[in-house]
């Protein structure tokens, strides 16, 4: 019996038995449809991440109190008993650091309001302060205007940089540059405008004003810790200048010989890793829990294969009558197991993109197919197929053909 002749069959096997055939394909798409769904959904976050993070650049690091990514409730008490990171330690490292270039110091408040006359915004904006390397250490750059200069920081000057929705919402009609605004009643002159960004991590880079660090900390005090940006001089010297760094943090901290850093250091490669860290562990647990199910759809794949033997007893024996040698029943029935896992594996594979793809949408993401995993969960399929139908296939091909005649 030729291949071709074994598949025909298998197909009219299965197409006889809708309703079994479908019931016994649950637990497989179901497998399959778990792994390439999420696979398929942490792949887009990934490449969204990656390209999201890589806002930093390859020479661009940070210091700061907290970590980039926060952890459970114990972490976030830990860290917040640190030391707070002030704009001492950032001029240290301007004034010591031999492999960097751009030393800033920046500080943040979330949920401000901006008025122009009688039109306000809603509080939804970032403010921060910063001192004039913010701008480049967080690859923005200046459309219109000038940027923040030593000289508006050294005399704490009420100046203003507006990203481009600030500038939507309150001058739609009006030349912003010279114009007054105010932020919590304190009024600033427009002396900037910060070209369009869009969006990373689903966060708008342009919802946010700029003003010096020093009339920053007038309006709401020096307490609190600052984040610092650094950048280095080159790629080549990105480690040096990381490790550098910490040797100064440490020594003006006075952080012991032989203690864990009190403050936190990472770089897009070093936030790129953690998030891959965090998705393994997702991705180990649903490669479990679908093999899990996998396994389960398996035993009733073979399950039904034995029943399908003993309904074609009968016919086993006619065509062994008429000369069926035992590897054609053999692969008869192989065949027809193989077949029956792989339509539940292409069904779950097609479920799983779409199911994916369909978060991706939803969270504004890239739409992919993460083809290896597609192989990998068809090739799986069939040695599901092949490990499950073997036994059924093997019982098929021993039957005697006179007892087989013989059974009704």
């Amino acid at each position: 019996m030729e291949w071709y002749d074994s598949i025909r069959i298998a197909l009219e096997s299965i197409l006889r038995n809708k309703l079994r055939s479908s019931l016994t394909l649950i637990g497989m798409i179901i497998g399959v449809a778990s792994i390439i769904g999420i696979m398929t959904a942490i792949d887009a976050i990934q490449a969204y991440m990656e390209d999201s993070l890589s806002i930093l650049g390859s020479t661009v690091f940070q210091a700061q109190k907290y970590p980039a990514m926060q952890m459970g409730r114990h972490d976030r008490a830990k860290f917040r008993n640190r030391k707070d990171l002030l704009i001492e330690h950032a001029d240290a490292i301007r004034d010591r650091a031999k492999y960097v270039s751009n030393v800033g110091a920046e500080d943040w408040k979330f949920g401000k309001s901006f008025r122009y006359e009688n039109e306000a915004t809603d509080p939804v904006f970032m403010f921060a302060g910063g001192t004039p390397e913010f701008f480049v250490n967080n690859g923005y750059f200046i459309s219109e205007g000038r940027t923040l200069t030593k000289t508006d920081v050294i005399y704490a000057k009420n100046v203003i940089v507006l990203g481009q929705d600030i500038v939507e919402a309150l001058f739609p009609f009006t030349y912003p540059l010279g114009k007054i605004v105010k932020v919590d009643g304190r009024k600033f002159e427009v002396i900037g405008i910060l070209e369009e960004q869009g969006s990373r991590m689903g966060q708008s880079r342009d919802n946010l004003a700029a003003i010096p660090l020093t009339t920053y900390q007038k309006m709401y005090g020096k307490k609190g810790s600052i984040n610092i940006t650094i950048s280095a001089k080159s790629p080549e010297v990105l480690e040096d200048a990381i490790e550098e760094v910490i040797t100064i943090l440490r020594t003006v901290r006075k952080v012991p010989p032989g203690k864990e850093n009190d403050f936190e250091i990472f770089n897009s490669a070093s936030l790129i890793d953690t998030f891959n860290d965090m998705s393994k562990n997702l991705r180990i647990g649903t490669i479990l829990i679908s093999f899990i199910s996998l396994g389960v759809a398996g035993v009733g794949i073979m399950n039904i294969m034995m029943v399908s033997v003993t309904e074609r007893t009968k016919e086993i024996g006619i065509r062994k009558a008429l000369g069926a040698r035992r590897r054609n029943i053999l692969l008869q029935f192989l065949v027809e197991a193989i077949i029956l896992s792989l339509l539940g594996g292409i069904i779950g594979v097609i479920v799983g993109v779409g199911i994916g793809n369909l978060i991706a949408s939803l969270m504004n993401l890239d739409m992919g197919i993460p083809w290896m995993w597609v192989t990998m969960g068809l090739v799986f399929c069939s040695f599901i197929g092949i490990v499950f139908g073997i036994w059924p296939a093997a019982k098929a091909s021993k039957l005697d053909p006179i007892e087989s005649l013989r059974y009704e």
